[in-house]
């Protein structure tokens, strides 16, 4: 690939970020680019499809491809092209959206109602079993560091941590989501946690484990030592929402969990929580968390209701509250979601990620260990 192509890959994702700031989760290449960009005024988006058709006609079959794909699709709908929601979900991450026979929630459901015994409704009951762990918020920070440190540790024996990688940990209120990963290059990367919430046990070691170690953290920082510091792919210095690259990312954020605590080391993380005077079940927690993620589909099923069966804000919500075990008010965060132009589409990467990436890894540390070190595309893992 020559450094013209990629260079103007970069542009375009860089002035398509002007548009929307959910198209560019990280970007830590050449400052040129990014310079250049912020000083112009936002482009046409026309002008932005344009660019993308030029820059696809010379481009072969590769992952830089398969970007600039998404990109054209997302640039599209910025000026005007009107799609089906699934074409849009597929044209911009390489996977189709299909609707999830109810079926196989009614299926969770059963096994949920074994794993959850006791009166009211089994989104009441999951509350309530995630209310009798909840984290002392004065014990959030200390544990955190904990538990991010034994992740990082065991991470190690799956694969080789780059020389000076690390984090930066805040605590933040306000916001939707209960973590994130913000990648700042040079193997660092900034870990945000969510303490405007309860904080269930479990869901402390699930978002740290998918936003650190072996989830974001290791992805990001040795893609920077393998790929664009060993292999010179500059491309790889630009991290897109909207493209084929999130699908794997989330897929490998959503596994990480269900690596380190479903293994012999998932033990050490229950002593970590047993110290401070928490205790967890992390055999049921598992059980619970393993039903519940072939509920993740509800989210999809919601969405392509709302996008192109015609249905309402407030059917989607009574549907989502039922399959998908939730309080109201949970289910009404998922519908504004999907309801929201900049992630409406994004929903789907996190139950078809898993998906992909558990079916690839099938129980191969080889396998995750290439997800970490190795450019892959969706096609790689099929």
């Amino acid at each position: 690939m020559t450094d013209a192509l990629v260079l103007r890959y970069l542009r375009l994702g860089l002035r398509l970020g002007r548009h929307d700031e959910s198209v560019v989760d990280a970007y830590f290449g050449p400052p040129g680019p990014a310079a250049e960009i912020a000083a112009e005024e936002p482009a046409d988006p026309r002008e932005l499809v344009d660019e993308a058709d030029a820059l696809l006609a010379e481009l072969g079959d590769s992952w830089l491809r398969d970007q600039v794909a998404a990109l054209r699709v997302f640039a599209g709908g910025l000026a005007g092209e009107q799609r089906s929601y699934a074409d849009e979900v597929e044209g911009c991450y390489g996977v189709r959206p299909e609707h999830t026979d109810e079926s196989v929630f009614a299926q969770a459901h059963k096994r949920l109602d074994d794993l959850l015994p006791g009166a009211g409704s089994l989104g009441e009951r999951f509350d309530q079993w995630r209310s009798a762990t909840v984290v002392p918020p004065e014990l959030i920070e200390r544990l955190t560091t904990a538990v991010i440190d034994e992740a990082r540790e065991q991470t190690r024996a799956l694969v080789d941590l780059p020389k000076g990688e690390g984090i930066e940990l805040e605590f933040v209120r306000d916001v939707s989501w209960s973590g994130y990963n913000t990648y700042l290059g040079n193997m660092r990367g900034e870990v945000s946690v969510n303490v405007g919430q309860p904080l269930p046990a479990m869901d402390l070691l699930v978002t740290v484990l998918h936003e650190t170690y072996p989830g974001h953290q290791a992805e990001r920082s040795c893609h920077e030592h393998h790929l664009v510091r060993g292999r010179g792919l500059v491309e790889e210095t630009l991290v897109l929402g909207p493209a084929p690259q999130s699908v794997i990312s989330e897929g490998i954020g959503q596994l990480a969990p269900q690596l380190l605590l479903a293994g012999e080391g998932g033990v050490r993380f229950a002593e970590i929580l047993q110290r401070a005077g928490i205790a967890i079940d992390l055999a049921r927690e598992l059980a619970i968390a393993e039903a519940r993620e072939q509920c993740r589909w509800v989210d999809v099923n919601a969405a392509l209701m709302l996008h192109e069966a015609g249905a309402t804000v407030e059917e989607i919500c009574a549907y989502v509250e039922h399959w998908a075990a939730v309080p109201p008010e949970l289910a009404a965060n998922l519908v504004r979601f999907v309801n929201d132009p900049s992630s409406r589409s994004y929903v789907l990467n996190y139950p078809a990620g898993l998906r992909l990436v558990a079916g690839y890894v099938a129980g191969d540390p080889a396998k995750f260990r290439r997800l970490l070190t190795e450019q892959l595309r969706i096609g790689d893992l099929i």
